[in-house]
């Protein structure tokens, strides 16, 4: 199933050069995801090109504030894992 495009989306798909759009068409499902990993990852390289809103920038003070508050980092997965295994 096919979600709709996001507004984003919708703003820059026409902007893709058509022959790039066919040919990406072509690729096989596991190689799309290759390219949406390597693109990700491209972006993730750059965080500062990505902008957020007032509201992310709060929540992510917000976060940060209640982990140096309770540095406290949990109880190991396998831990957890063992615990429910055991019910």
């Amino acid at each position: 199933m096919r979600h709709p495009p996001t507004p984003l989306a919708v703003t820059f798909l026409p902007l893709m050069n058509p022959v790039l759009k066919a040919e990406l068409r072509t690729l096989s499902q596991a190689e799309r995801i290759l390219l949406v990993e390597e693109i990700w990852d491209g972006i993730a390289a750059e965080p500062q090109g990505v902008p957020i809103s007032s509201a992310q920038r709060a929540e992510l003070d917000r976060r940060l504030n209640a982990l140096e508050a309770n540095p406290d980092p949990g109880r190991p997965w396998d831990e957890v894992r063992d615990e429910l295994l055991r019910r």
